[in-house]
């Protein structure tokens, strides 16, 4: 089993900037594929950006050049720094980890932005 953890979220103004986290913990080997995706009030789950063990980064088109994505995988962490942000980035943010093929997914992250 893995457990993940987010923290970051919260209110920020249009234009600004926030940086999320996600630790994973418990069983973490072979975890290959970390990433985060967000949620909107009615509206389907999607793909904000992934990275991999070796560091390939995969971006959604609408953050490309706004958002980074970083890994730490000493201390099991990986990161989300969001500049720039607008208010249809306004969402709940997942950090999902792939073990195996099997995902797991932390509770989420509250991102509001406020234009």
């Amino acid at each position: 089993q893995v457990q993940l953890v987010e923290s970051g979220g919260g209110l920020v103004q249009a234009g600004g900037s926030l940086k999320l986290s996600c630790t994973a913990s418990g069983r973490l080997f072979n975890i290959n594929t970390m990433g985060w995706y967000r949620q909107a009030p009615g509206k389907q789950r999607e793909l904000v950006a992934i990275i991999t063990s070796g560091g390939s980064t995969n971006y959604a088109d609408s953050v490309k050049g706004r958002f980074t994505i970083s890994r730490d995988n000493a201390k099991n962490t990986v990161y989300l720094q969001m500049n720039s942000l607008k208010s249809e980035d306004t969402g709940v943010y997942y950090c999902k980890a792939e073990q195996l093929l099997m995902p797991y997914w932390g509770q989420g992250t509250q991102v509001t932005v406020s234009s």
